[in-house]
């Protein structure tokens, strides 16, 4: 991690906490005369489902105006907010539990591969077992990488329901303002600075 990010992460950090959130990356980059700050923000690992974008734009606006009365990162710079979504490959611990209810694949130590939903992540005194549907118990230590894999049947189901329920209730069920479905959120900003 570089400097900068380093200094991002100190002050975004208590933000981030306040708003009972995990930061999961910080990066600094620069893009001409422009730097371009990315972060990353999860819900704690005892949560289930995703962040909402309400939840986010909230802790992207309190970021913002920390970084803006900071002045960690010089010149102007893009704020860009965005949450993990499905394509974060699993490969920590935290990230097992964060997909607890998800259907997962899981490549294995010695090249065989594993599918199935994960139902939960146990500590049983030996070490960390991830536990599939049907009670099939997986030792951390024996896999080598996971990933979550999209459900289109489940979210065409839900679809299905919130579709009967908005016609039901004679509302228009085409908003899509709410960022509902959305496993990968992001929130911009345009940084400003004082001294620029």
């Amino acid at each position: 991690m570089t400097q900068q990010a380093d200094a991002v992460r100190e002050v975004v950090g208590p933000v981030v906490e306040a708003a009972g959130l995990y930061l999961e990356e910080v990066t600094v980059t620069r893009a001409g005369n422009t730097s371009v700050v990315r972060i990353t923000v999860d819900l704690p690992d005892d949560a289930l489902g995703s962040l909402d974008s309400d939840r986010l734009g909230d802790v992207s606006r309190a970021m913002s105006a920390a970084l803006d009365e900071d002045d960690v990162v010089s010149g102007a710079y893009t704020l860009e907010i965005s949450t993990p979504g499905t394509s974060r490959p699993l490969t920590e611990l935290r990230h097992y539990k964060r997909a607890r209810t998800r259907l997962v694949t899981l490549k294995m130590m010695d090249g065989s591969r594993v599918e199935g939903r994960l139902t939960d992540v146990l500590d049983d005194g030996d070490g960390d077992v991830l536990v599939l549907d049907g009670d099939s118990r997986i030792p951390l230590g024996d896999v080598r990488r996971g990933k979550v894999e999209v459900e289109l049947k489940k979210l065409d189901a839900q679809d299905a329901e919130v579709s009967e329920l908005g016609e039901s209730a004679g509302e228009d069920t085409d908003d899509d303002s709410d960022g509902a479905g959305s496993d990968n959120a992001t929130e911009g900003h345009s940084g400003r600075n004082e001294e620029g």
